[in-house]
């Protein structure tokens, strides 16, 4: 008999332990539980179909149902799985009771975290997470005049862009004195708050939540240490949390994050079962800190590792270094590892190396100014950390590349002497990575440290 897995959620997570399974064993059995309408799809596109950027949500659909069906895996869409049983190897699916199984996946996914404050079962509270939702959201944007995003975190910098970018008067509410205040750096992030001025966002730093203000029944504005903002529609852009609740009640390990720990099989404390995606908590590749609520490419990545064990192969995850990156404003963000506030809150050491570079030759039309931040291990000069900001082109691949330079240990010296591509369309003749790497340098000599 083929054997059965079973995986509880259609993200990601579960679609990459889905294929992961299939590859391993094509007559595996593998049946997936949603308690959504769909799956297959790119919730991380949604801000930018309200923003205009895509012109239609049917856009961020990877695949149709039949292409499921014709895979082999058996989706069970609209079905929400309410407990677990490890000791009877079950779980208990809304309105088809016990399935057995033979290995489990858990791509549960997160939730954002409750705001904690009055008010929050008001309508015109919007929660970016479900496609459906974002269709019936956007015809409410459509007559929108004023909103209120809670929270400069990735989502709430991309929701902020977006509605601007529709016009809507935007307020953005956040407790931090800037924009993404517990991972970017404050010289990163004052060109992206600059610009939303200048496209009119009202930028409320410093500033807490205290309620959400109804009239009727339907969100009016809110309550800030501030003061009270009108708002029409309050985005809520609060920190992902791990949805653990089944694995918590079954009786898996959980971690200091909330997220359910795993091996690099993504194996949990349960034989058999295996968990994947926002749900986990994965160890950073430098500090050993565990993290929680990273990437889809993240997700997808242990989803597959997942599946594969699951299905009789053999697969492992490493440690993260966390390539990142995000519009935000006129400007794009990234980075990898961590940077100065991070750093600074973990009381690890380092020296910094920086540059504004150019992203191509500064005749050809549209070049971008760039700014690259290093931060190296005193001493050694091993790179343990990077950010960026600049025009758009390039941060990507920049976050990329410096996320393995933090990986295999290259140094200032290294990045300082390293080959670039020069081609004044795609690249300028000083790469922005090399001149910081060398301006680091020359700092540290300067200091009688190099």
């Amino acid at each position: 008999m083929p054997r059965r897995t079973v995986i509880v959620g259609g993200g990601a997570a579960g679609l990459g332990a889905a294929g992961g399974v299939k590859a391993a064993d094509p007559d595996a059995e593998v049946t997936v539980y949603t308690e959504y309408e769909d799956i297959a799809y790119s919730p991380c596109g949604i801000p930018y179909v309200h923003g205009g950027e895509i012109e239609d949500f049917q856009r961020l659909f990877l695949a149709g149902k039949q292409a499921y069906v014709d895979a082999g895996i058996d989706v069970h869409y609209n079905t929400e799985v309410t407990a677990l049983n490890i000791a009877r190897k079950t779980v208990t699916a809304a309105a088809e009771g016990e399935v057995s199984y033979d290995r489990l996946v858990l791509g549960t996914g997160f939730d954002y975290a409750d705001p904690g404050v009055p008010g929050g079962d008001l309508e015109g509270l919007y929660y970016v997470k479900n496609i459906r939702e974002a269709m019936e959201w956007d015809k409410v944007l459509d007559r929108t005049k004023v909103a209120v995003v809670v929270d400069a975190s990735p989502l709430g910098l991309e929701m902020v862009t977006a509605l601007a970018h529709r016009g809507i008067e935007t307020h953005l509410v956040d407790p931090n004195p800037w924009a993404l205040g517990e991972m970017a750096d404050p010289d990163i992030m004052a060109p992206v708050e600059e610009s939303w001025r200048e496209m009119g966002v009202k930028l409320h730093f410093n500033t807490t939540l205290e309620a959400f203000l109804g009239d009727g029944g339907h969100v009016r504005g809110v309550q800030t240490s501030a003061g009270e903002f009108p708002a029409d529609v309050v985005v809520v852009c609060t920190h992902k949390t791990p949805n653990n609740a089944l694995a918590s009640a079954a009786g898996l390990r959980i971690g200091t994050t909330g997220g359910i720990v795993v091996d690099e099989r993504m194996a949990t404390s349960a034989d058999g079962v295996f968990a994947a995606g926002d749900c986990t908590e994965i160890p950073h590749g430098f500090t050993q800190v565990p993290l929680q609520g990273l990437t889809g490419s993240h997700a997808y990545a242990q989803g597959k590792v997942a599946g594969t064990n699951a299905g009789g192969g053999s697969r492992t995850y490493q440690s993260v270094y966390v390539p990142w990156g995000t519009p935000a404003g006129k400007w794009v963000i990234g980075g990898a590892s961590f940077g100065e506030t991070t750093a600074t809150a973990l009381g690890i050491p380092y020296v910094l190396a920086t540059a504004e570079g150019i992203s191509r030759a500064r005749y050809y039309p549209g070049v971008h100014k760039i700014k690259v931040k290093l931060l190296a291990e005193p001493g050694s000069l091993r790179l343990i950390g990077a950010q960026m900001v600049g025009g758009g082109e390039g941060i990507k691949e920049r976050a990329d590349f410096l996320a393995m330079a933090v990986k295999f240990g290259f140094t200032l010296h290294d990045l300082s002497t390293m080959e670039n591509v020069y081609s004044p369309p795609i690249g300028a003749l000083n790469e922005p990575i090399v001149v910081a790497a060398t301006n680091g340098l020359n700092e540290l000599a300067k200091a009688g440290k190099g």
